[in-house]
């Protein structure tokens, strides 16, 4: 089940908010428990006792981890549960990824698993890992209520694609938060404009990709526009989905974090990451990156510290060469921002931009790659070296076709627009407008999404392979 599809909008969301709200106030983890179940069981059953067994486990361990604090004990429980997390993730995600490399180096034949990935396992996985570090490092208390945490790290608004949330984050809303009308229309502006984002722009430019990629007339002009639509494509699907994860959030009263802040107005790839899928690299910061030394270590050895995150942060992504190359490529651009570009990059605010969004547009042609070859001639084909000609008849039609959606998504991709409702809302006639206008313009985006998924069948999510 996804939360772009009939089936949530129309019967899952309704139940689960009625259920909810009319639970006395002692059982409404245990209902969000409950659908989050049904929720994560609907298109997965058998991979529920998945998750509950990687529940108790990070519950257990996070119990002895406490009762032993300051102890070798404490050191084995800790152990013992980050083994089991990431063993469980090895295996389902990546056991044919290195079976199939150990095959390519040795010249073996050894059979592929062919194991189905869980969905959502990367993010409840690096939930349970964040939590019982956490309480070895004494940052919060071991949860005594598995109720609870079983809530937390089976919520369903977060679940499938984030954001990554810190069981430090909602520790206190877990056991008391508030509801309001203010709250609960925050949460549904925020969730209607995730849904448009989803279903309106980032399914429309996911249908202009397939139509590249189907093309037997292949153009320079053709490769920038399929370049610019993934990219615009997989920014509004991934954060279409973190809008309705925290619109959803605000409505069950949490208060999840921003995982994107107009990542492309970015001047350096420093900056966009800090904008980018925020939680993750907070997550690979905190967990693995300050562990190794962060950049208080010599300067070789920093380098290697962000090779390695980066190499991780591309595998997190995808049991493939192409996401390890993606991570790497990164790592070696943020090494040379900070010991070379950095000052350049600062005094010359045009030139960066001008740097940074072709280099974006590259990194997700190879994101977006079945394999390196692949990647290498899409790039090779933008740069005009595969002879290819520069325009053809095919790309003109798609690019007039797709012209506007491809501006209205730049366009909503940069803070302009709410700078615009900001100062309309500073008018008295203009925040009398936007109040009045803001409802019948959400109310057109959910039947706009609505008529898009009754009538249209792609409705794919990226994350759903991560």
């Amino acid at each position: 089940m996804v939360f772009s599809g009939i089936p949530f909008l129309y019967y899952f969301l309704p139940c689960a908010l009625l259920a909810y709200f009319l639970a006395p106030k002692k059982l409404k983890n245990t209902v969000l428990l409950l659908f989050s179940l049904l929720f994560y069981a609907w298109g997965e059953p058998r991979y529920v006792l998945l998750m509950g067994i990687s529940i108790v486990q990070g519950y257990g361990f996070g119990l002895l981890v406490e009762r032993y604090k300051g102890k070798k004990g404490a050191k084995v429980a800790l152990g013992l549960s980050v083994f089991f997390s990431l063993g469980m993730l090895g295996y389902y995600k990546y056991a044919d990824f290195f079976i199939s490399a150990v095959n390519g180096v040795t010249g073996l034949s050894i059979p592929l698993l062919r194991i189905a990935l869980p969905i959502g396992i990367s993010f409840y996985t690096f939930q349970i890992l964040s939590y019982v570090v956490d309480v070895y490092r004494g940052q919060v208390r071991a949860q005594r209520n598995f109720i609870d945490l079983a809530a937390y790290i089976s919520m369903f608004p977060q679940l499938i694609a984030g954001p990554i949330v810190r069981y430090s984050d909602i520790e206190s809303s877990l056991k008391q938060r508030q509801h309001s009308l203010a709250s609960a229309s925050q949460g549904i502006r925020r969730f209607l404009t995730g849904l448009g984002k989803k279903v309106l722009l980032a399914n429309t430019l996911g249908e202009l990709c397939s139509l590249f990629r189907e093309s037997e007339a292949p153009s320079v002009l053709f490769f920038w526009v399929y370049a610019v639509a993934y990219t615009l494509h997989i920014y509004y699907d991934f954060s279409g989905y973190s809008d309705m994860a925290i619109g959803l959030g605000k409505l069950f009263g949490f208060h999840f974090s921003e995982n994107f802040r107009y990542p492309f107005i970015s001047g350096s790839i420093t900056e966009f990451w800090r904008r980018w899928h925020i939680s993750l690299g907070s997550w690979f910061r905190d967990y693995v990156y300050i562990p190794l030394g962060g950049n208080r270590v010599s300067t070789g050895r920093w380098v290697f510290n962000a090779l390695v995150v980066w190499m991780f942060t591309g595998l997190w992504h995808g049991a493939a060469w192409t996401f390890v190359l993606w991570g790497l490529l990164f790592a070696v651009l943020l090494v040379l921002e900070k010991l070379v570009l950095a000052p350049f990059l600062e005094k010359h605010k045009v030139l960066a931009r001008v740097y940074v969004l072709p280099v974006l547009l590259f990194s997700f042609v190879l994101f977006d790659a079945s394999n390196a070859g692949e990647a290498l001639y899409r790039i090779g084909a933008m740069l005009g070296l595969q002879g290819l000609p520069a325009v053809s008849t095919e790309a003109l039609y798609y690019l007039k076709s797709y012209a506007l959606l491809l501006g209205m998504a730049a366009l909503g991709a940069t803070p302009l627009l709410q700078k615009g409702i900001a100062r309309l809302r500073e008018k008295p006639l203009g925040e009398k407008l936007l109040n009045a206008g803001e409802p019948l313009f959400l109310l057109a985006l959910l039947l706009l999404s609505t008529a898009y998924l009754v009538d249209g069948s792609f409705n794919p999510f990226l994350y759903f392979r991560f």
